[in-house]
C-alpha cells in the first residue's frame, strides 16, 4: 500500500486554516473555497448560529490582493465581508468598509467587524442550502472517496 502525500497547503489555505479555527469561537460553521454561483468562489463561507453569512477572502500578499478584481461580486453573498491576512500584510491596502481579519495557520482575530448588509430572505434561504448541500457532499466523499 502507498501513501498518498497531499501538497503543501497554498499561503491563503493556511489563513483560511485559521480563519475556520478562530470562527468556531464564534459558533460559525466554514466551508473553504465555496462556490455560492457559477463563476464565483469564495475562500471561506460561514454559516452563524443565527443562519447569518459571512465571507472571508484571504490574501497572503500584495500581489495576491492586486491581482483579486472581483470581490465586489462577493458582497451580494453574504451579510458581512472580510478580508484575511497575516501580520506582514499591508492593510492599508484594503477597503474601507470591510471587515479585517489577522491570521495565520492556527488562529485568527477580528480585528474590525465587517459592516453587516442583509441578505433577502430567498437569497439566504437558497445559499443556506446550497452551503448544506455541498457541506453534506464533502463530508460524503471524506468518508467514501470512491463515491
Amino acid at each position: 500500500m502507498t501513501m498518498r502525500s497531499d501538497p503543501m497547503p497554498q499561503p491563503g489555505q493556511l489563513l483560511a486554516r485559521g480563519v475556520c479555527r478562530h470562527l468556531r469561537s464564534y459558533n460559525f460553521d466554514s466551508i473553504v473555497e465555496f462556490t455560492p454561483e457559477r463563476g464565483r468562489r469564495v475562500d471561506v463561507m460561514a454559516l452563524g448560529p443565527k443562519g447569518e453569512i459571512w465571507v472571508v477572502e484571504c490574501k497572503s500578499s500584495r500581489a495576491d490582493f492586486m491581482s483579486d478584481g472581483k470581490w465586489q461580486g462577493y458582497l451580494q453573498w453574504c451579510d458581512r465581508y472580510f478580508w484575511a491576512v497575516d501580520s506582514e500584510f499591508p492593510v492599508e491596502l484594503l477597503p474601507d468598509g470591510t471587515g479585517l481579519i489577522m491570521a495565520d495557520a492556527y488562529s485568527a482575530e477580528i480585528i474590525r467587524m465587517g459592516p453587516e448588509t442583509r441578505l433577502a430572505a430567498a437569497r439566504r434561504a437558497a445559499l443556506t442550502r446550497r452551503f448544506a448541500r455541498h457541506a453534506a457532499r464533502r463530508l460524503q466523499s471524506a468518508l467514501d472517496p470512491r463515491l
